[in-house]
């Protein structure tokens, strides 16, 4: 059988691997009903036994793309290839010790297919993976980041004089990973809809800030969000590099960020080394002044398997929002 149907409600193993050994590659493919079931599907994997899933995230987003839709990209760790985006692929290698459980659920009301391969390597002894670390990941999602400029209704000026422009220490600040134990932390991708108009509209001066071992202040505090993704002066073009780049570029001559933007930033010649703890943040807009809908896939490895982030939110809370319509004013007519 080249694909098995998953039915609504259904939770499914795929894969039920006996170690040690390490996923090296997974590709995916499904026929779906509608473009939204990358983030009604649900994937979850399981490392050595351990009770809670080390990733549970929304079919899409895993593979690197969020807004609940498919299109062509290149990264190294991560591609939606042809035709459209349909072909999922990873390149995370994903070691364990005893077993590696891998589940689809099925979180829509029609059925589905999913077509896969998972290749991983089998070895004869613990001693290729004793030390390696486990592969985890974190989606989260703020469907309204409720920036303290947009709720007071301040102008981009009035927002400058005020004293919360000032943020240093990350309060409000989106959170796109949280984690205890000792590990490296390896990027993220960042799905941002804006969807309301803002004070000056671009997203892009929000600054990364990086909490590692329980500090106080951020050790790395970047310069905007364009920065973190290494490119520059307000992107309006999309763009593919192994490590950094612009997915999907929404806006319009007349609103040139509106709408869905995917950006991404993987950390895989340079991780982020923690020891005890780690949490990464970005402001939305500059000192959280701005109301947009943010949500992320953080990947990380951590020396034990431990659940990759909080539980999921419902299938409502995930689906991403109706695109917003162009306004064309009406043609009056005589009487």
């Amino acid at each position: 059988m080249d694909a098995w149907r998953i039915q609504p409600g259904e939770r499914r193993r795929i894969a039920d691997i006996t170690g040690p050994g390490c996923i090296k590659h997974i590709w995916m493919t499904l026929g779906i009903p509608r473009e939204d079931y990358t983030r009604r599907v649900v994937l979850r994997f399981y490392w050595d036994d351990c009770d809670e899933p080390s990733v549970e995230s929304p079919i899409g987003d895993f593979f690197g793309l969020g807004h609940g839709i498919r299109k062509n990209f290149v990264s190294l760790p991560l591609q939606m290839s042809p035709q459209d985006g349909k072909g999922f692929n990873s390149w995370w290698p994903m070691p364990f010790k005893s077993s590696a459980i891998i589940e689809v659920e099925n979180q829509g009301d029609e059925t589905y297919t999913h077509y896969f391969y998972i290749d991983y390597e089998e070895y004869p002894s613990i001693d290729p993976v004793r030390n390696a670390a486990y592969f985890h990941i974190q989606w989260r999602r703020e469907p309204d980041t409720m920036g303290w400029a947009y709720m007071d209704g301040l102008t981009l000026e009035e927002a400058e004089k005020d004293p919360r422009y000032l943020n240093r220490d990350g309060s409000g600040n989106y959170i796109i990973l949280e984690a205890e134990g000792n590990g490296i932390y390896c990027g993220a991708h960042l799905d941002i809809d804006c969807f309301h108009r803002n004070p000056k509209d671009w997203y892009g001066e929000g600054d990364d800030m990086i909490f590692i071992d329980g500090e106080k202040q951020p050790s790395i505090h970047g310069t905007g969000t364009e920065d973190w993704v290494n490119c520059a002066y307000s992107p309006r073009q999309e763009y593919n590099a192994p490590y950094h780049g612009v997915i999907l570029y929404s806006g319009t001559k007349d609103w040139p960020w509106r709408g869905k933007q995917t950006i991404y930033r993987y950390y895989i010649e340079d991780p982020i080394r923690f020891y005890k703890s780690i949490r990464v943040t970005i402001e939305h807009g500059h000192a959280n002044t701005f109301s947009n809908d943010y949500s992320s896939t953080a990947y990380y490895y951590l020396s034990e398997p431990k659940r990759g982030g909080p539980p999921l939110p419902s299938v409502e809370d995930r689906l991403p929002r109706p695109n917003e319509e162009e306004y064309e004013p009406k043609k009056r007519t005589k009487d």
